[in-house]
């Protein structure tokens, strides 16, 4: 198990500095922890569960690449957690000194509907 906070992993690509997508992704406000799933070739051809959830982008210091996929667990004030699968949507690297090392995009593949209205109260902001 990785936290999203830890130092080391892989620098990504040149690649990976883009967007995928122009879309908005807020910021998670809870602390998260990953793993990195081990579906391959298949969990690569997954595609977002509902268009109207646009993902989420958190801070962090582990390297990931677009396209991985991650099981994530998030922290919730109320002291619950929600467990969820990920897609690495984007990632890119912040400047020298900054919160993090990456700012990375995650597109969810499952996630419970009850779960949804439980990860906005750790929403900020999207970016403008």
């Amino acid at each position: 198990m990785h936290r999203l906070s830890e130092v080391g992993g892989r620098w990504p690509q040149m690649a990976d500095r883009k967007r995928v997508e122009p879309r908005s992704y807020p910021l998670l406000q809870a602390p998260v922890y990953f793993t990195r799933s081990g579906f391959g070739w298949w969990w690569r051809k997954r595609r977002r569960i509902d268009p109207s959830v646009a993902g989420v982008r958190v801070l962090t210091d582990v390297a990931v690449e677009r396209g991985d996929p991650l099981r994530v667990e998030v922290f919730l004030a109320d002291g619950s957690s929600v467990a969820c699968r990920v897609e690495v949507a984007w990632v890119e690297p912040l400047a020298y000194g900054g919160p993090a090392r990456y700012e990375v995009g995650l597109d969810f593949t499952a996630l419970l509907p009850g779960d949804r209205e439980r990860l906005s109260l750790a929403l900020g902001p999207a970016p403008a």
